[in-house]
């Protein structure tokens, strides 16, 4: 039984070759694209669980690319790994601006990749007695349950990530969650020092629901310690 499929996006067949066979030698489906393009045209046609989108493309850029699946195609919610040689911090955000739910320094080994892969496949687990079905702020309503996200009347898609981080902090309303916890509870036990990650998705959430993205009054920032969801009581 296939344990996921996945589009591995990169112009270099050599790259391509390693990959598909280190992935299907752990029982994933593999099928590749050599630009952006190419692989935004196939996720119009066929269905993937994970992308492994390289950032330097001819034409259409990884950026771009990752972009362009977030805001244009039919599968918004795919989760997206980056792969790049540049690991500056600024290339880590913008990446994850980007819409990317993880991201990747090469040269990189088979079992980190393989670690980053089942980070990005797995849903943040909530103890069942603490999982909220729903939540209401004021002009928000977030179903957990069919993962709907409704906005001053609006449908809003979040991504993956974004969404399980929302979850895990609306299962603890008011209240201060450490980034090391909120880190390993939405990408897994293998996290804990990527802060920026953290800093990039409560960002783009505060986008999509604070009325003032800049002064917001849901997702809160207490520095240096943590992030906290503020409910109604």
């Amino acid at each position: 039984m296939s344990a996921g499929r996945i589009l591995v996006v990169d112009d270099e067949p050599q790259i391509r070759r390693v990959m598909r066979a280190a992935l299907s030698a752990t029982g994933y489906e593999v099928s590749d694209a050599r630009s952006g393009e190419e692989a935004v045209e196939k996720l119009g046609d066929e269905r993937f669980d994970l992308i492994l989108l390289d950032v330097n493309l001819p034409g259409m850029s990884g950026m771009d690319a990752c972009r362009v699946i977030r805001r244009e195609t039919l599968v918004p919610d795919v989760p997206i790994i980056m792969l790049t040689v540049r690991n500056a911090e600024k290339d880590i955000v913008e990446a994850l601006d980007a819409g990317a739910d993880d991201y990747v320094v090469k040269p990189f080994g088979t079992p980190e990749l393989l670690a980053r892969i089942r980070a990005a496949l797995r849903r943040a687990p909530l103890p069942q007695d603490s999982a909220p079905q729903q939540i209401s702020l004021k002009d928000v309503e977030v179903d957990f349950l069919s993962r709907q996200v409704t906005v001053r009347g609006r449908n809003v898609r979040l991504t993956p990530k974004e969404f399980d981080l929302l979850r895990y902090l609306a299962t603890h309303p008011n209240k201060v969650i450490a980034h090391r916890e909120l880190l390993q509870a939405v990408w897994g036990p293998d996290y804990g020092d990527e802060v920026e990650y953290l800093r990039v998705f409560v960002n783009q959430l505060r986008k999509k629901i604070e009325p003032q993205p800049a002064k917001p009054r849901y997702l809160l920032t207490e520095p240096w310690v943590g992030y906290r969801l503020n409910l109604p009581q």
